[in-house]
């Protein structure tokens, strides 16, 4: 087990202090950061005492230690999981070779495009949430929101270390324009088009925090397979972090649909909007947008960059070791392409496809929550079931990029898409209804908004009651 020092400027368990240019490099960092997160952090919510973990060890059984800490005070640090002893590469054409501790001169650009790419996302998804706690439906969830902001900025230092360490000037440079970069800015917006998507109320943080979480989860699952072995190391100790996500994301869809199923309980005629809730065809449109843009994030079915990381090793797939065969030379994947305005089967090779397969394991995944909605629904008598679109609509990225497809993944007219697309996304009325209803905060400890079921218990060990945020 890796003890981290606590006590450094930089809490590290890599030992830091023995680095004394790179210590100095990223102490240089340091406040540039900050200088970041007070102007795109948690808008109002700088000086309040906040019930947050920080990690104290990188060991999965108790590392973390829970207590009261302003944000711009959080410990954020540099943690790796324990070396694997005598790790060796798990696929591609070196497989069973030694990984390695430093970057082989002919990966470094692709490398360095990987960790940049990952790197991105974190302060992004800070910047897209950062009005949100003027609108909480609780001091639960207000803690929860604030937990997963820190713990991204924590992600970005994990990419930062690596650029530092590994890069040299270019890495610097890198780890300089992830502060630049901004969610949403026309002019110099976030690399990944999910994490330039606006998110101006809780349904969408829900829903990116299931969706759009889930998506890191496998992107952090594909990459812990890297025989680079400080990248495999960072983002296995990044997915301890990652679950907390989508925990959040989950429980909080879930607190939502029991609340207007217990409308629709008591109101059965009425629409359920007159009771301040959401209704259901409202959830499962922004459950289509957020899930269609997210499947985006793994990039194109048919890609020779995925080919060219698996066989160098660079990228693997998710628990590769499940896997029979692991150089994928002479196997085939089957997917649905456009051929002459038709969708036609075709066999891709293998290395070709391997973001389909990452895609597969992730939608398989996704479903699993889905059950868990549609299985409170028929609890609770209720005639609705959520579904997940099909994977070829609304793509903006890959062979369907465009491309008007219904839900059920029909191909059709431009004209038909136009005018049953109100049906399947979000429109302005509905986030009009949305904002209207999130309108107000709910500060008093173990009051809920309205329109969300309480939890079903607080947060490690304390009430729901609990004042997790203090106000005062």
């Amino acid at each position: 087990m890796s003890n981290i020092a606590t006590n450094e400027k930089i809490p590290n368990n890599v030992n830091l202090a023995e680095d004394r240019r790179l210590q100095r490099a990223l102490e240089q960092w340091q406040p540039s950061f900050l200088d970041w997160w007070r102007e795109m952090g948690p808008e109002g919510f700088q000086l309040q005492d906040i019930f947050l973990r920080t990690a104290i060890s990188a060991d999965t059984d108790g590392w973390a230690h829970f207590d009261y800490v302003r944000m711009p005070e959080y410990r954020w640090g540099i943690f790796l999981a324990d070396p694997v002893p005598n790790r060796t590469i798990g696929f591609g054409d070196d497989y069973g070779k030694p990984v390695w501790q430093e970057v082989p001169g002919e990966h470094r650009n692709a490398l360095r495009r990987l960790i940049v790419t990952q790197g991105d996302t974190e302060p992004a998804s800070v910047e897209q949430q950062r009005f949100l706690g003027k609108t909480c439906p609780s001091l639960y969830d207000l803690r929860n929101l604030f937990q997963v902001n820190v713990e991204e900025g924590r992600h970005l230092w994990a990419m930062v270390y690596l650029l530092h360490s590994y890069f040299g000037r270019d890495g610097r440079e890198e780890a300089e324009a992830l502060l630049q970069r901004r969610s949403g800015n026309p002019d110099n917006p976030r690399i990944l088009g999910a994490f330039n998507a606006p998110m101006q109320h809780w349904l969408s943080f829900y829903m990116f925090t299931y969706f759009t979480d889930r998506d890191g989860k496998y992107q952090l699952l594909a990459l812990a397979e890297s025989s680079f072995d400080p990248l495999s190391r960072t983002t296995r100790f990044m997915l301890t972090e990652e679950a907390h996500h989508m925990f959040v994301g989950e429980t909080g869809i879930l607190r939502i649909v029991e609340r207007t199923a217990e409308i629709m309980k008591q109101h059965p005629s009425d629409d359920p909007r007159r009771h301040g809730v959401i209704d259901l065809p409202t959830i499962q449109k922004y459950m289509n947008y957020w899930y269609s843009l997210s499947l985006d994030l793994f990039g194109g079915e048919v890609s020779s960059n995925a080919a060219h990381y698996f066989a160098s090793g660079l990228k693997g797939r998710a628990h590769e070791d499940r896997f029979e065969e692991h150089s994928a030379l002479d196997a085939y994947y089957a997917m649905d392409v456009l051929e002459d305005g038709k969708l036609t089967r075709e066999e891709v090779a293998l290395r070709n496809a391997m973001n389909e397969v990452l895609r597969d394991a992730y939608v398989e995944d996704s479903q699993r929550g889905v059950d868990k909605f549609n299985k409170l629904l028929t609890e609770a008598g209720i005639d609705f079931q959520f579904k997940l679109p099909s994977r070829r609509f609304n793509r903006q990225v890959g062979l369907f990029a465009g491309v008007p497809v219904s839900v059920e993944g029909e191909l059709l007219t431009q004209a038909a898409w136009d005018a049953r697309r109100d049906a399947w996304l979000p429109t302005e009325a509905d986030e009009a209804y949305i904002h209207h209803l999130m309108s107000q905060p709910v500060y008093e400890p173990g009051k809920m908004a309205h329109w969300i079921a309480p939890p079903k218990r607080g947060i490690k060990g304390r009430p729901v009651d609990f004042e997790y945020v203090r106000m005062d």
